[in-house]
């Protein structure tokens, strides 16, 4: 055997089982969680919320760390040049990977091709919620409401391209009313503005919105849902309340940067599976109003492809555009 055919033989072999004993080992430092909005929001909740078992799973901390603004693309950036070993996870929803490449004339990552998914975590039913200054308490009443306003009425949402944001677009579209979009850093601001009056109404995930649709500070006008949301039966879809077919949600899933070994994914994936199957997990949800979607990495890539092709036409008949 050549000499040089030998030490190719030997260099590969090293590297295969250095590469197969350093998966075995992973985790063996704390990992950073990314969040690409602030903290207080629904995706920093949701996050903070499953980091806790996936941590005990992996036998090694998860630090959270809020990277907000410019529609997660900071986010997605800082994710997308991370080293691909496992150490740094983010939470990307409709907005990093579906809507961004539609929006932004350029983009500093591939939302196909610079991320490595790890599964699906929950979806965000969305609500109509209103400051309770505004003179409506059901979908007829609101309609009526914006009609009076010789302006329209203004919506806040987490931020340009997200879900609230789609959401809005799609119900402005359906219903004819003028609307003027006031993009916030996240959903945190977005709501406190909401309740401090700054804002007349926004759709709202579950998660942010919980407390205040609770104690009074936001009214519920209509759910974006087909049918109502658990822990908050009380409050009419609003395809019951006329709005035939109209249906918007917020998901997200987890994922790594592209490159990151299958035995650190499948790891991960595993470790959040059995996060989302835990009764202390699954009843914390309920109470927000979040549905868990557990799924394998495939199952993740295909559906954030599918949503792609869902929103992409939407987003071009709309005309939404960032830069």
């Amino acid at each position: 055997m050549p000499k040089f055919f030998r030490l190719s033989v030997q260099f590969l072999a090293t590297t295969l089982l250095t590469a197969a004993a350093w998966a075995q080992t992973y985790p063996n430092h704390p990992i950073e969680w990314v969040v690409p909005y602030p903290a207080g929001g629904g995706t920093d909740i949701v996050a903070r919320v499953l980091s806790q078992p996936m941590s005990a799973a992996l036998g090694q901390p998860i630090v959270i760390v809020n990277k907000p603004g410019a529609a997660t693309n900071i986010g997605a950036d800082y994710l997308a040049h991370s080293k691909p070993d496992g150490y740094v996870l983010m939470s990307a929803d409709t907005a990093t990977l579906a809507a961004n490449p539609f929006m932004y004339k350029k983009l500093s990552y591939s939302a196909e091709k610079d991320f490595s998914p790890i599964g699906l975590t929950v979806r965000f039913p969305l609500i109509l919620v209103v400051n309770p200054s505004v003179p409506a308490k059901n979908f007829k009443e609101f309609k009526a409401w914006v009609n009076s306003q010789a302006n329209g009425a203004n919506y806040a949402t987490p931020g340009a391209g997200s879900p609230h944001h789609l959401a809005s677009e799609l119900f402005r579209d359906m219903t004819g009313l003028s609307l003027t979009h006031v993009p916030y850093r996240g959903a945190a601001p977005a709501v406190q503005d909401v309740v401090a009056g700054q804002v007349p109404f926004m759709f709202v995930d579950t998660a942010s919105g919980y407390q205040f649709i609770s104690s009074g500070k936001l009214r519920p006008i209509g759910v974006a849902s087909l049918k109502r949301v658990k822990n908050f039966e009380t409050i009419p879809t609003l395809a019951e309340q006329g709005l035939k077919g109209f249906e918007a949600y917020a998901w997200q899933g987890l994922v790594v940067p592209a490159g990151t070994p299958q035995d650190v994914v499948e790891k991960l994936n595993k470790a959040l599976l059995a996060a989302l199957d835990t009764t202390a997990i699954k009843a914390r949800l309920q109470v927000l109003g979040l549905e868990s979607t557990p799924s394998s990495p495939a199952q993740m890539a295909e559906f954030a492809s599918d949503e792609r092709a869902k929103w992409g036409p939407v987003i071009k008949a709309s005309g939404i555009k960032v830069d």
